[in-house]
């Protein structure tokens, strides 16, 4: 901004008295001759003595407090930092005790967990080849018993997912709360129009897959109706 001469002046002799911390470099007159005016600039001492000595104070920072990451390809301003892939805690633990899950299974479904999750370690609360197959057994091994309810419950950090032939994860869409409902009798997750997203018999036995609105999910088994191989609870600890 350009002003009177006079203005200028005092602003020179004001910053002169009262920050004599600051180095005032005087400019040179405007080329063009429309004026009379005069600029300067203002100087850090200390920033100006690390430039003489060939290191400025960003570049002093550089490598102590400054961390780099990879960002995903792509145009735009809302890039993302790029997760890197790492095998969760205790994942050999996790192998030795399951039936079910190999390795590659196991990245993809913490991948989809809640961040809350991150850094408790998985524990096999029910197995049916340990605990024999039964709705019964299955609520007392949760470390959130299963209770019951005429009515859905549960959060929307609930989905169901599926992992042949390739893994799938199906979240909450916000049509509907039905997550969680069970008795004696049966277990299901997700529901809408009739249709449960996965259905159990209280055998384990048993068990009934549909595309439902809570999630928005395929079928999850090659045919609606499937018999329970192995199932598996897993908490974390």
């Amino acid at each position: 901004m350009h002003g009177a001469v006079g203005s200028s002046d005092e602003l020179k002799a004001y910053l002169s008295h009262w920050r004599s911390d600051l180095c005032i470099l005087e400019g040179r007159e405007e080329e063009d001759g429309g004026g009379d005016d005069e600029e300067f600039v203002l100087v850090d001492e200390e920033e100006e003595q690390e430039e003489g000595a060939g290191l400025s104070h960003s570049d002093s920072q550089m490598g102590e407090d400054w961390e780099m990451i990879s960002v995903e390809d792509g145009g735009g301003g809302g890039r993302r930092p790029q997760v890197l892939d790492r095998d969760p805690e205790g994942l050999s633990d996790i192998l030795e005790q399951s039936r079910v899950l190999q390795p590659e299974h196991i990245k993809e479904i913490s991948a989809e967990l809640p961040a809350r999750t991150v850094g408790h370690a998985w524990q096999l609360s029910y197995s049916t080849a340990r605990h024999g197959a039964s709705l019964k057994c299955l609520g007392s091994f949760l470390s959130h018993p299963l209770r019951l309810s005429e009515t859905f419950y549960g959060t929307g950090e609930t989905f169901l997912f599926t992992l042949h032939p390739s893994f799938k994860c199906f979240r909450w869409t916000g049509e509907n709360s039905f997550f969680i409902k069970g008795d004696l009798d049966s277990f299901a997750i997700g529901g809408g129009s009739g249709h449960f997203g996965l259905w159990l018999d209280e055998a384990l036995y048993l068990g009934r897959t549909s595309p439902c609105q809570t999630f928005n999910n395929c079928c999850l088994s090659e045919t609606d109706d499937f018999r329970v191989m192995e199932l598996e609870v897993w908490t974390f600890c």
